[in-house]
């Protein structure tokens, strides 16, 4: 791509930008390397338009990109776009907004999946609070404060997202679970557990990514994204140039145009440095 510089740069978060870290006494903790920081910094020098994609809720990426310090190059104020909850919900930050939500009905899919696996659990956002659940969810895996709730009020309104957890299973018996029920009116993607994020149909980090491309006049073309997990597969394939971190499972290589280093190595960094160093 010679003389191609991206005008948009999406970034996936756990796994591409936190890498875990051993603090004292062995505990652990996630971190933004001070390289990969840098590295976006130069990206919003050169006036990139920065752009977090993430699984994540609303609340749980702000703080990574006010860790970041980013910015937007023409925003007056600076405010960014961010794609929340893989594509569902965009906000604008600061203050948050929240300027688009594509909503659904899980109910049918939620029982379809509890079906095969009873003890599973059940998240649903509760906005700029947390997550009201089934059951608690295993510790550090959601963000926020935890809301038991009865599993027909969690799924009894549209949602944006639902999150089904069995800490008993694999990612893999969650492939084959999801690929054998169809899950008809829902789009799904399984983590690198057994952790499967229900989503409406067509809505991914990509057609997220997209609608913010589209107000801010840039062109798939024009568009790097860097991510690692299988719900970044579609934004891989979207973006002019996707590229999947060094510790991503095969099919998410397979799906990008180039694979740089792991997240312990600072991939991301090495990738952005390409293209703003």
């Amino acid at each position: 791509m010679p003389g191609w510089q991206p005008r948009l740069v999406g970034l996936d978060i756990d796994g591409t930008l936190l890498k875990w870290v051993v603090g004292g006494r062995g505990t652990t903790h996630e971190e933004v390397p001070a390289r990969v920081r840098d590295s976006v910094q130069r990206a919003l020098a050169a006036g990139a338009h920065v752009v977090l994609a993430s699984g994540r809720a609303p609340h749980s990426m702000t703080v990574i990109a006010d860790q970041l310090g980013l910015r937007d190059p023409v925003d007056a104020d600076g405010r960014l776009w961010i794609v929340a909850s893989n594509g569902s919900v965009i906000v604008r930050h600061p203050p948050t907004e929240i300027v688009h939500e594509v909503t659904f009905d899980a109910a049918p899919a939620v029982h379809a999946v509890l079906q095969r696996h009873p003890d599973a659990l059940v998240a649903i956002e509760e906005r700029g609070v947390g997550y009201r659940v089934s059951a608690p969810f295993p510790d550090g895996e959601l963000g926020g404060e935890l809301i038991v709730t009865r599993l027909d009020d969690l799924v009894s309104a549209p949602v944006s997202r639902v999150i089904i957890r069995d800490p008993q299973a694999t990612a893999e018996d969650f492939v084959a679970m999801a690929a054998d029920l169809g899950l008809q009116g829902t789009d799904y993607v399984v983590g690198w557990t057994a952790w499967l994020d229900l989503a409406p149909v067509g809505v991914s980090k990509a057609s997220g990514l997209e609608y913010v491309a589209e107000r801010l006049g840039i062109d798939a073309a024009d568009v790097l994204a860097i991510g690692d997990g299988r719900n970044d597969i579609e934004m891989l394939t979207w973006a002019g140039r996707g590229v999947a971190m060094g510790q991503s499972v095969p099919e998410v290589q397979d799906a990008a145009d180039a694979v740089t280093g792991t997240v312990d190595d600072d991939g991301a960094a090495d990738e952005l440095d390409r293209w703003f160093g």
